[in-house]
């Protein structure tokens, strides 16, 4: 692994958190995601189940947990179970975990083969009533027929425990993962920590001319030099009216002198991420207009994230923001407020100019499950990005951070990133 070993206490107390809110005789089966193919004998990188690594913190395909804290045996309230290796498989993919180190791992003492897995599970499922089982559970998820390993193995346990009652395992970690520990929070921070030193990469390397798939290769060089697994996401590059299309990332244009960049990017650092957008002209300087809408962003991004407190209300947080990017509209002179009195309350205005929520969760996920009916408490971590977008100037720009909340109020874990204008245009003249 390319991040250093994170204590199997953390993984232990997540169980626990589990274990908490399942039902009594009750056993939970949570497997790895599966290693995708691409094209011909390619693979696609390997990318953990978060609900299986947030409870094991195995970060290996082919491996599945099972929880029965009813089991008679001690034993077998935890069972991990993870694959076999052998020479052949240790020639063409490397070393694989050990007995030894899956327990170091996961704190999990009882770890078998994966070819042990039904014959275990024969022998408790008929003395349990409930099963708990996973799936990949997300507003945003797209609904496909599929063939997964979370598929296979519900398949697989309804054919042979049909009259078994059956609950979703993501519908607990979706509740118990949107509180982060403070072992997660000093990921999610080193995760920030690598985002801030690539933007400050790309704030030095920008010139005219360049092109943006330029500057997304810095970001990927100072990240896979501090020892990230991956972007969080695809990262946007986005120069002129680029920036105006929300989730552009072609990457493939010109950055031209006149332009200014919007830059939205995160880093995956044992899972965890960050998620950042920043705003810098190319050339170096912003203009009075760059500067005008940029102060606008800004500001809301100050005045909103301090609503980011324990019991806001999602919902309440977005109208709130909404409100602030309006008067900035107006102060711009993108909007009148004789036109905002008369327009249909369903169809505001604004929403020309700025078309998209500012807060989701973040952690192992980069839009983190939980739901929004939940009012926000201590311990959530969220972002904050209020954006405008001026198609006709060729101008967009959405500022983000990402804020841990506390009982005080909320802590900002990118404060470190640049973000006034002059120290963006300082940056960008010591090349």
């Amino acid at each position: 692994m390319r991040y250093k070993q994170i204590p199997s206490s953390l993984f232990i107390k997540n169980r626990q958190k589990f274990i908490n809110k399942m039902e009594s005789n009750s056993i939970a089966i949570l497997t790895s995601n599966d290693i995708m193919p691409n094209n011909a004998d390619d693979m696609m990188g390997f990318a953990q189940n978060n609900d299986l690594f947030y409870l094991s913190g195995v970060d290996q395909e082919e491996s599945i947990l099972v929880l029965y804290p009813d089991a008679e045996l001690k034993e077998n309230r935890e069972i991990l179970f993870v694959k076999e290796t052998n020479e052949l498989i240790k020639v063409w993919e490397g070393d694989k975990l050990t007995k030894e180190k899956a327990f170091k791992i996961s704190g999990i003492r009882n770890v078998k083969w994966l070819q042990d897995f039904e014959l275990t599970i024969q022998y408790m499922g008929f003395e349990a009533d409930t099963f708990y089982l996973g799936h990949n559970e997300h507003k945003k998820t797209l609904t496909v027929e599929m063939n997964t390993q979370q598929d296979r193995m519900i398949s697989w346990c309804k054919d042979r425990y049909p009259l078994h009652n059956y609950k979703r395992a993501a519908k607990v970690t979706r509740e118990i993962r949107q509180i982060k520990s403070a072992e997660e929070i000093v990921l999610i921070e080193k995760a920030a920590d690598i985002s801030i030193g690539g933007f400050k990469r790309v704030l030095r390397a920008a010139k005219p001319g360049m092109m943006e798939y330029e500057l997304e290769a810095e970001l990927t060089y100072e990240l896979v030099r501090k020892g990230a697994r991956s972007h969080a996401f695809m990262p946007i590059v986005a120069s002129g009216e680029n920036a105006c299309a929300l989730h552009y990332n072609t990457n493939d244009s010109a950055c031209n002198n006149g332009d200014l960049i919007l830059m939205d990017f995160g880093v995956c650092y044992a899972n965890y991420n960050s998620d950042t957008t920043r705003c810098f002209p190319v050339s170096g300087k912003f203009s009075e207009r760059q500067k005008e809408v940029y102060s606008a962003v800004y500001h809301c991004l100050r005045e909103g994230s301090k609503l980011l407190v324990p019991g806001a209300i999602s919902a309440e947080y977005e109208k709130q923001m909404a409100g602030l990017v309006e008067e900035q509209l107006v102060n711009l002179g993108l909007l009148k407020i004789k036109d905002i009195k008369k327009q249909d309350p369903e169809n505001p205005l604004y929403k020309k100019y700025f078309m998209h929520g500012t807060a989701h969760h973040i952690g192992l996920d980069v839009h983190d499950v939980g739901l929004y009916t939940r009012t926000f408490e201590a311990g959530m971590v969220l972002t904050c990005e209020p954006g405008i977008y001026i198609p006709e100037e060729k101008i967009g720009c959405r500022l983000e951070n990402d804020y841990l909340i506390t009982a005080e109020g909320n802590i900002n874990l990118t404060k470190e990133m640049p973000i006034e204008i002059e120290d963006i245009e300082l940056l960008m003249q010591k090349k």
